[in-house]
């Protein structure tokens, strides 16, 4: 069966990159797994040898009655379906594990840690330099991993190449990790102005902060934040102290 580019699918193909993804998930007996985009069921497979209740969102229509059959009997609930668009009846402890097409890697990042049920954990396979994005490895903060960041624990797992997918992409991918995730953030701090504050700032990321954010200045010293302090030089706790006081 050919993979649909207009889907984004490329699957994966590395017994070994599924075993480190499972290892990363940590899924036992009796727990529940939401896989987004099985495709032929590669990586479906390693999830219910872990003997978790696998809930499983396939768009192709394709690849409905193939999965069916592969997985008959087995602990699998399948559903057809855009994860975009769907409202799914999840317990309140999953975790999320997916294959993310890189086209919805944004949408679906925010549509499961904004929720209201999010997921305790989340194990994806993204596009290396967002995964890497994510984690700031280069040292400066993006709008994406800061916005990751105020959920949960983002890690960078290990990269993956190419030449694990079939059809084989044109860049490579990364394991990424989210852990510890939870809305604590936003007990004491509204999330509507905290993401508003965010967005603004990173609206000119590269020019000084007091130039384009109608701050105080004496709010800037209490947050810690230089005069001459850019979006991508301030950390978690300084955007979280900015929507609190301003």
């Amino acid at each position: 069966m050919l993979a649909k580019k207009s889907l984004g699918q490329n699957w994966l193909r590395s017994e070994r990159v599924a075993r480190q993804i499972i290892a990363t998930a940590n899924l036992g007996p009796g727990e529940t797994v939401l896989e987004i985009g099985p495709g032929q069921g590669f990586l479906t497979k390693f999830l219910l040898e872990t003997g978790a209740r696998v809930i499983a969102v396939e768009k192709d229509d394709r690849l409905i009655e193939l999965l069916q059959g592969k997985f008959a009997g087995k602990k699998l609930n399948l559903i057809h379906g855009d994860i975009l668009e769907l409202e799914i009846d999840l317990p309140k402890r999953y975790k999320l594990v997916a294959n993310l097409p890189y086209y919805i890697t944004g949408q679906a990042l925010r549509q499961f840690l904004e929720s209201e049920n999010q997921p305790e954990k989340m194990v994806l396979m993204l596009q290396d330099e967002v995964a890497k994005r994510i984690v700031a490895k280069d040292g400066k903060e993006s709008l994406l991993s800061i916005a990751v960041k105020a959920f949960g624990q983002p890690k960078y797992v290990e990269k993956v190449l190419a030449k694990c997918f079939t059809p084989i992409p044109k860049v490579h991918s990364a394991i990424l990790s989210i852990e510890k995730i939870s809305k604590d953030n936003f007990i004491k701090v509204d999330e509507t102005k905290f993401f508003e504050i965010v967005k603004r700032g990173f609206g000119s990321k590269r020019k000084m902060l007091r130039n384009h954010l109608n701050v105080s200045p004496v709010i800037f010293t209490k947050c810690g934040i230089s005069e001459t302090g850019r979006a991508e030089n301030l950390t978690l706790e300084n955007w979280l102290c900015l929507a609190e006081q301003v």
